[in-house]
């Protein structure tokens, strides 16, 4: 019934005893689907035997911001070999991060500029983390063709809202924190934006207001665990399971019920992803 779009089962702080008990948890849970977003190489190993491993679980492969100087053409190889193994949905987490800048600013654009290119080889959806870089992520995205004509035909359509077909670009904002207007300019390229914990936040206005406009057929639900725990649990680490309450806080906004918000956002998790019911 739910769909944790972005968590990271494959997280180096996890002891093995702990990745344990979070799967148990996950297959005693409400959970359909989770999935494991790789971060760096060894994570992204991680990911795709972890799907490889579950039925539940999916997987995408790719660089964060955070290593991107420690990127070569190597690597490159490497994630277009991985992302060939069955159940590897997607690319990412990939983008850019200029909060932390963990990697200096130039290896970080080239380094995301070659992942989508990547994204675009393959025909695979891709991930994209932007932190304080909104307006030079969505360039990047459109001079490397995200949006194009070219890559939505790679793609079937989504529904929109009245059920009128529209281009998929199969992007995904993650854990989208850029304002209502960036929002509706996403949409309309052809992206689609998650949410995670942060909406649940009571000083957070800004998340709030992007989910009470984008129509759901737009939005799906993350974790980011063990990150971005969601209200009643911030403080602790969080969970695939803990998703749940990011949906609650969905439906409540858009005035629906939480089984029509879980279905919802399972759906078009499942669309962007690429997997069959």
């Amino acid at each position: 019934m739910l769909f944790d779009s972005h968590a990271h089962l494959n997280n180096e702080t996890y002891t093995d005893e702990e990745r344990e008990a979070l799967i148990t948890e996950i297959e005693a849970s409400d959970l359909s689907y989770v999935c494991d977003i790789g971060f760096d190489l060894p994570s992204s190993v991680m990911a795709a035997e972890h799907a490889q491993r579950f039925d539940w679980c999916y997987a995408a492969v790719g660089v964060h911001p955070h290593d991107a100087g420690s990127m070569d053409e190597g690597v490159i190889a490497k994630l277009r070999m991985l992302a060939q193994r069955e159940k590897v949905a997607a690319i990412g987490e990939i983008g850019l991060d200029f909060y932390y800048d963990h990697s200096d600013r130039e290896s970080q654009i080239y380094w995301f500029r070659r992942q989508v290119q990547l994204a675009n080889e393959l025909a695979m959806p891709i991930v994209i983390h932007s932190r304080e870089a909104d307006q030079i992520t969505m360039d990047i995205l459109k001079e490397e063709g995200a949006f194009s004509k070219e890559r939505c035909s790679m793609f079937p359509m989504r529904t929109g809202p009245g059920g009128v077909p529209e281009k998929d670009a199969r992007v995904l904002l993650h854990c989208f924190s850029g304002s209502r207007e960036l929002g509706q300019q996403y949409v309309k390229l052809g992206a689609t934006l998650s949410v995670a914990g942060p909406v649940t936040y009571k000083n957070n206005k800004k998340t709030p207001e992007v989910v009470a406009a984008i129509p759901m057929e737009y939005l799906l639900a993350e974790t980011d665990s063990p990150y971005l725990t969601p209200v009643p649990f911030r403080g602790k680490p969080n969970k695939p399971i803990y998703v749940e309450h990011t949906i609650r806080r969905i439906a409540a906004i858009k005035g629906i019920t939480y089984e029509e918000a879980a279905e919802r956002t399972l759906k078009n998790a499942m669309h962007f992803f690429g997997i069959l019911a």
